[in-house]
């Protein structure tokens, strides 16, 4: 399947740094007119408005996000508050639309696996039901190993399809403290799932240059799969 989930423990753990990083790493080798990215549900302002501001997505507004709730709460909540559901078929149609039309898409989840999109069902159903592979952000903090052991165990109950563990370093971190707060090697061992980098601490999570060099580091084979190896730089 083309599309990947990025998925995360919780809400503002990196998930949006590592979509970013993707697609600009994209940018730079091929062309964003083949690759497709999308906000899966928004609630509030923040991802969308990012995608349209760091780049020009050769996507309609609706691809890019094809469902969105003013409030910044759960979409079920959110929802409700507008006297609405949560149409997941909107949003079904949206993706399968753009992986149609794209080499690749990249797909950010909202909040964590266990967050809810309706009143029945999580991000974790949606990755199953869906057949999404997907790739879970962790952030580097105190709680990282029990944090990444639980999303893991909570995929395995869902039958989620888990490609492999990102660490994000949510704030300045040095190589002591990720060896201490989230030792791949532990994390890995524990969860039988393969950590595929550490993204580091960025300043300025809207630095292209930056962004792609930080994806660079990345094993870029797992999270950017076949098309990775027709990518030739982009001058």
């Amino acid at each position: 399947m083309n599309i990947m989930l990025i998925a995360g423990t919780d809400t503002e753990v990196g998930k949006t740094v590592l979509t970013t990083s993707l697609a600009a790493y994209w940018q730079a080798y091929r062309s964003l007119d083949t690759l497709g990215v999308m906000k899966l549900i928004q609630s509030g302002i923040g991802d969308r408005e990012l995608y349209t501001q760091l780049f020009s997505l050769n996507q309609s507004p609706e691809s890019i996000n094809p469902l969105h709730f003013p409030d910044p709460i759960a979409p079920p909540l959110a929802a409700a508050n507008l006297g609405q559901e949560v149409d997941l078929g909107k949003v079904w149609q949206s993706s399968i639309s753009l992986s149609a039309q794209k080499d690749y898409v990249l797909v950010e989840g909202i909040g964590g696996l266990g967050t809810p999109v309706t009143w029945e069902l999580t991000v974790a159903d949606l990755a199953r039901d869906w057949a999404l592979p997907t790739v879970l952000v962790v952030p580097v903090k105190l709680g990282a190993i029990a944090q990444a052991v639980a999303n893991v165990a909570l995929a395995r109950q869902y039958g989620v399809s888990l490609k492999g563990i990102v660490l994000n370093c949510i704030r300045p971190t040095t190589n002591e403290d990720i060896s201490n707060l989230a030792p791949a090697n532990l994390i890995a061992s524990l969860t039988n799932i393969p950590v595929l980098g550490v993204m580091p601490y960025l300043s300025d999570p809207q630095d292209l240059v930056k962004l792609a060099e930080v994806a660079s580091d990345l094993d870029i084979e797992i999270l950017l799969p076949h098309p990775i190896k027709t990518l030739t730089l982009v001058k």
